[in-house]
């Protein structure tokens, strides 16, 4: 009875084990283009909630993604099905991702900056023209009036 229960549980650890090996796929995407595909795929997941153009929301717009780089979603897949086994390496690919798109971020942020700061100046300017023209208005009205009152006290 010994024997059957130490083999039974032998059995049962080794079955537990994860002896699975996956192969790498033909149509592997290489790793600087999984990277690049990955923040891609991030930008369109979040891009899903936001209202485009057209006022449109919930636009899936992963087909796009896979266009762009030539492939579909299976060899997508079955690409990330053989990263995801190598975790050291998929999660070098996905700080590689999320380290670029944080610096994208940052170029966006400055470039936003940029923008406001023009936007301010701009209304800046256009208040002060403004009151330059209101005070010539003021001036010529006022020249306006000397010579009427001339013109009348002429008369």
């Amino acid at each position: 009875m010994k024997k059957i229960s130490c083999l039974f549980i032998f059995i049962l650890v080794a079955s537990c084990t994860s002896n699975t090996i996956f192969e790498k796929p033909k149509d592997l995407i290489p790793r600087d283009t999984m990277s690049l595909l990955l923040q891609e795929m991030m930008i369109a997941s979040s891009a899903k909630f936001v209202k485009n153009k057209n006022e449109q929301k919930n636009i899936n717009y992963m087909p796009f993604v896979y266009e762009r780089f030539n492939i579909d979603s299976t060899r997508f897949e079955s690409s990330n099905y053989y990263y995801m086994s190598k975790i050291d390496l998929y999660h070098e690919i996905l700080e590689d991702a999320k380290t670029n798109l944080e610096s994208r971020n940052d170029v966006f942020k400055e470039m936003q900056s940029r923008i406001d700061s023009i936007r301010k100046d701009s209304v800046n300017n256009v208040k002060d023209i403004q009151k330059r023209l209101d005070s010539l208005k003021l001036d010529s009205i006022k020249r306006n009036k000397k010579i009427l009152g001339k013109t009348l006290k002429k008369q």
